[in-house]
């Protein structure tokens, strides 16, 4: 009896026993302060500690339970067996699910939410077990030395002795996880505004002309709210960083055309003006306070290089529909090591988010983004009296034609076609927050994300800025343009074909010295918006309409180019002509002397606009014929070979970013590029048989 009490008394006093005891209790306060406190410096460095801890002790753990479980197996099972061989149970499960976590957040690129929930459950089940068994033996043995005559003092004496050693040893490791916070050393970020910040609006609105605002009521410093790129070289997010490098979003601070006109508006209004276009366009510069006075480019690298950068858009927490920029966004709790240079910081940081996602996931991923609404407050444009000191005119809208068109229904989203099911349509993925259970027609399992390509209009950025892929980019743009790019989700809500198809609309034959009409038919099928679309004074969209001989002479045109690349007088174009309180036009887009619109032609979502061609057959005795044609109150003189015996007649309709009278002007010699490219977005043709007298 007396040696299977020295026995078992040597379980309490070993150097490894103490260790062991200590590593079990430290797991166990570890992993809850992780589950259970808010996110913190504090949790991040334990969570660190924890995994190396785990990680050094795997061995000596699995030594010590062997010889521990040995020792006891042939005992008779009572409750101190049983709440034994819980805890080992659940300290194995503990392990191997740490062990997959581990590797999962260290090489993979998200960990297994049912991984973490069983390495959670099995705490609470060890720490349920292993201090009954550990009290269940105390209790036993000081019961036992009151009621029998057997000599246990050694063994409780032992019992005490490994409580407090454990006790110290614990203490001794959250010590070293205090002094490992007190070494840290987070990065010095910018608190307020720059000194020399000026407040036109008041300190109450330190971002106007801007309507965005921080929830804080303050500056944002840059580095919390850019570093888009190690959102892909984490390994997590890398299809869908290499979609967002090359959007319209991404180049939206870059943008050079966008870059000149905040000059010129820095020169006549101020640069605290150019904050009004500073929400959507630069809104890490905006926030940073960098649009100031006293800062010559308006901007800083951050905000230059990634425009609506990863973070900027995703910590939007709220939103209005009236637009500019109406916002509010919620400066984020980055981790630990997110903003610090170097190897090592990279990698510590890409296993904390891996490791211990929660703060990650609720600070980027909100139901919002889902919403119309959501990207109305930069797709929604307006100025005021802040800005022309007359009042308030609509610029640029997308989101109130589509909430007013047909693609809108309140309440159905089986029938309704929303911003990201256009522009954001879904696409194969390995991302890791592929799938989603919220959407209407997805699941959880489905193996896709939303492209963050963002594809709209502008298919002339990308290669003069030379972004990664710009071509591939600008070919999907223009089959977008043109209705080629399949979108499986929404392909039973719209017909198929182009987003703006051309009818071309002519008799199948004429007789000479008869009137030849060319009705041209446009309808906006799948724009859920007005087409075109945005700032209408930039933009051009025109119908190019040409009639041939059997021998391949024009005998007709409009809407063609001339050597200046300039679309030739008449020809039918949508466009808009703002003017400023003189009267005059307001053709560089300086939008800050616009209090009008003298003339505008878009198609509203589902609607159709015409244009009529026409064009007679002059009989002459000369070898060559002549033809007149109008078009609205344009008159046209053509030459026709005499002999005509069929016309060939093809109308296209006609698309570029930017006009040519802004090329020529403001940003030919800039660019060093003549003009912008054209893309045609639909056309049509027809063959009309030409008869001498009667048919």
């Amino acid at each position: 009896m007396a040696q299977m009490i020295q026995k078992e008394s040597s379980q309490w006093v070993g150097t490894l026993a103490y260790l062991i005891t200590e590593f079990l209790f430290f797991e166990i306060l570890t992993g809850l302060f992780i589950y259970l406190l808010p996110f913190s410096v504090a949790n991040q460095m334990m969570v660190l500690v924890h995994t190396a801890v785990g990680l050094v002790f795997l061995v000596p753990f699995a030594w010590y339970q062997f010889k521990h479980w040995k020792l006891y197996r042939t005992r008779q099972m009572n409750d101190v067996k049983l709440t034994g061989y819980i805890s080992m149970t659940a300290v194995i499960i503990a392990l191997v699910s740490g062990l997959i976590l581990t590797w999962q957040a260290a090489f993979g690129t998200k960990i297994s939410y049912l991984w973490r929930d069983i390495h959670i459950i099995s705490t609470f089940v060890l720490l349920a077990s292993v201090i009954p068994h550990l009290l269940l033996i105390v209790v036993r043995d000081i019961r036992a030395k009151s009621q029998v005559k057997t000599d246990l003092d050694s063994r409780i004496q032992a019992e005490k002795h490994f409580g407090f050693n454990s006790l110290y040893i614990i203490l001794i490791q959250f010590a070293v996880v205090g002094l490992f916070l007190f070494v840290h050393n987070p990065p010095v970020l910018q608190e307020g505004f720059p000194d020399d910040y000026e407040f036109p609006h008041g300190s109450d609105n330190p971002f106007a002309p801007s309507l965005a605002q921080t929830t804080t009521g303050g500056a944002i410093d840059a580095n919390l709210l850019g570093g888009s790129q190690s959102c892909g070289t984490a390994g997590c997010h890398q299809q869908i960083k290499e979609e967002w490098e090359v959007s319209a979003h991404r180049y939206a601070a870059e943008d050079p055309f966008f870059r000149t006109v905040q000059a010129a508006m820095t020169e006549e209004k101020g640069a605290a003006a150019t904050r009004y276009c500073a929400g959507c366009h630069d809104p890490i510069s905006l926030f940073a306070g960098t649009k100031n006075l006293h800062n010559d480019d308006l901007t800083n690298k951050i905000g230059l290089n990634e425009g609506v950068s990863c973070i900027s858009c995703h910590s939007i927490t709220q939103v209005d529909e009236r637009g500019n920029a109406d916002y509010a966004i919620d400066p984020p709790q980055r981790y630990m090591f997110e903003i610090h240079e170097g190897k090592t910081a990279k990698w510590l940081n890409d296993f904390l988010i891996r490791a211990y996602p929660q703060q990650h996931v609720e600070s980027f991923e909100r139901s919002l983004f889902k919403s119309s609404e959501y990207c109305s407050s930069c797709h929604k444009q307006f100025i005021d009296e802040q800005i022309n000191q007359v009042g308030w005119v609509q610029l640029q809208n997308q989101y109130d034609p589509w909430k007013e068109s047909h693609w809108f229904t309140d309440g159905d989203a089986t029938v309704s076609i929303e911003c990201r099911e256009c522009h954001m349509p879904l696409t194969d993925s390995f991302d890791p927050s592929r799938g989603d259970a919220t959407d209407y027609n997805r699941t959880p399992e489905d193996g896709k994300h939303r492209s963050h390509r963002f594809l709209g209009a502008n298919q002339f950025v990308p290669t003069v800025l030379d972004l990664p892929n710009a071509e591939e980019q600008v070919e999907k743009i223009e089959k977008w343009l043109q209705g080629k790019l399949e979108i499986p989700e929404i392909a039973d809500k719209w017909e198929s074909g182009p987003a703006v198809p051309i009818t071309l609309l002519t008799p199948d034959s004429i007789r000479i010295g008869e009137y030849l009409p060319m009705d041209v038919l446009l309808t906006n099928s799948k724009a859920g918006h007005d087409f075109p679309t945005g700032p209408l004074d930039i933009i051009q969209s025109w119908i190019e309409i040409t009639a041939e001989d059997q021998n391949g002479q024009v005998i007709f045109s409009s809407g063609g180019l001339d050597e200046d690349y300039f679309i030739e007088p008449g020809s039918f174009i949508f466009r808009a002509e703002p003017v400023d309180q003189f009267g005059s036009p307001i053709d560089r887009h300086n939008l800050w002397d616009m209090v009008g619109v003298r003339y505008s032609r878009a198609l509203f979502p589902g609607r159709s606009d015409y244009a009529r061609f026409a064009f007679t057959v002059d009989p002459s005795e000369s070898e060559n014929e002549s033809f007149s044609a109008a078009h609205k109150s344009a008159e046209y003189s053509v030459d026709v070979p005499s002999g005509i015996t069929d016309i060939y007649i093809t109308a296209k309709l006609q698309y570029r970013k930017i006009n040519q009278f802004l090329m020529s002007e403001a940003f030919e010699t800039l660019l060093g590029i003549p003009t912008a490219p054209v893309t045609t977005l639909s056309e049509d043709s027809k063959h009309v048989k030409v008869f001498e007298g009667g048919i």
